[in-house]
């Protein structure tokens, strides 16, 4: 009996992981994974800041609610009604000023929520401020000298009992990396990690920006 449940187990996963990585072709085509519950996720500059956003389609909110992010002091995050579905709109900015700060890079290293090792990251931990608001419990923003990262919770990828990951595009090209992450072994901390890279070409670009509007 447990082995078959084992295998029906193992059996859910691998068709899991085969449906959202159906529409990823080769790797390189620039499509990204599919995300139970979560639609429009994308990536974009704003003036000085960095807006990511996705609508989460099994969370239905009446009001709309807007919290500061601990030790990002011009960045924020907020929820509302999406006005396209019955679902959420989750929209975090993030201030390009922020992700420059070096300081924050001195901030204690975190893992996943619940302890597991952040994937594709040495070590398995980076700097990170973790915190809880309405709805959502344990999201963590990643900080090293090379990635910015956040954790979101989304508990319809709870069953998936796997951490899957994929390259990020907007547009055609690679960003980062997504990772769709499984209830741990307490049966919590499932969600999306969106990792994106930090390099020199592109903390120069960022910082080009935020002098641009800081000096308006």
């Amino acid at each position: 009996m447990w082995y078959f449940l084992k295998s029906v187990r193992f059996s859910f996963v691998l068709a899991s992981f085969s449906l959202m990585l159906a529409s990823c072709g080769s790797g390189t085509s620039g499509t990204n994974i599919k995300i139970p519950g979560v639609d429009k996720l994308g990536v974009s500059v704003v003036q000085d800041n960095m807006l990511i956003s996705m609508v989460l389609t099994k969370l239905n909110l009446t009001g709309g609610l807007r919290y500061n992010i601990p030790n990002y002091p011009n960045s924020y995050l907020e929820l509302s009604p999406d006005l396209e579905s019955s679902g959420t709109l989750l929209a975090i900015s993030v201030s390009i000023g922020d992700t420059l700060n070096t300081s924050l890079q001195k901030l204690d290293p975190l893992t996943l929520p619940g302890g597991r090792a952040l994937p594709g990251v040495a070590g398995g931990r980076i700097p990170a401020v973790s915190f809880s608001v309405s709805q959502f419990k344990n999201m963590s923003f990643y900080l090293g000298p090379k990635l910015f990262g956040i954790f979101i919770p989304v508990k319809s990828l709870a069953a998936i009992n796997a951490i899957i990951t994929s390259r990020y595009y907007s547009g055609s090209k690679a960003v980062g990396n997504i990772s769709l992450v499984g209830s741990d072994a307490s049966g919590e901390n499932s969600g999306i990690l969106l990792m994106l890279d930090l390099t020199p070409t592109v903390k120069s670009k960022l910082l080009s920006i935020a002098k641009k509007y800081s000096s308006n």
